[in-house]
């Protein structure tokens, strides 16, 4: 059984010995995007940039940021595309793999630090940065997003609000309810 991890639409791979003293910018090229519209779902992500500062820190590397996006998104309820703007901040540690040794007693009790729940482990001699911001996007993006003809698309589709049933099953629960 393979498993690989599939290529990142957005490889930026940095050296973990030797970081840029100035941010990192990425910038998605037309391709990039497409791809990831692609991997999330997505009728477009029409413009993506991240400035990303690393920094070495005690058995890891913090980025810190801010990622920029233009996407346009399918609504929740009707599924036309509509333009939605991310900006997200980046918070993240790279670690090596195998630094966090796990203890052998498998009903020992791990404590979390709200610092290890953004680590992103990687092998060798560098990360991929890109990988990171395009796992931020995809984190952002909310799948729940209703664009503006959403209360067309659910009037069309006879869905109403809470107290707004007709019927005749509507006015006994309605009945109901006045006791």
């Amino acid at each position: 059984m393979n498993t690989a991890v599939p290529p990142s639409e957005l490889t930026r791979m940095v050296k973990a010995r030797q970081l840029p003293a100035a941010p990192v910018v990425i910038e998605a090229n037309a391709n990039e995007r497409a791809a990831l519209a692609a991997r999330f779902g997505l009728g477009a992500v029409e413009t993506l940039r991240a400035e990303v500062a690393l920094e070495q820190k005690p058995r890891a590397i913090r980025a810190s940021g801010r990622l920029r996006a233009a996407i346009m998104q399918p609504c929740a309820v009707s599924g036309e595309d509509f333009p939605v703007a991310i900006d997200e901040p980046i918070d993240l540690r790279f670690v090596e793999e195998g630094s966090h040794a796990l203890p052998d007693d498998e009903d020992a009790e791990i404590e979390l630090e709200a610092d290890d729940c953004d680590e992103i482990e990687y092998a060798g001699e560098m990360f991929d940065l890109g990988e990171a911001v395009a796992q931020t996007l995809g984190l952002a993006i909310d799948p729940y997003a209703e664009g503006p003809n959403a209360d067309a698309a659910r009037k069309a589709a006879g869905i109403v609000k809470e107290g707004e049933q007709e019927g005749p099953l509507a006015a006994m629960l309605a009945a109901l309810k006045k006791d």
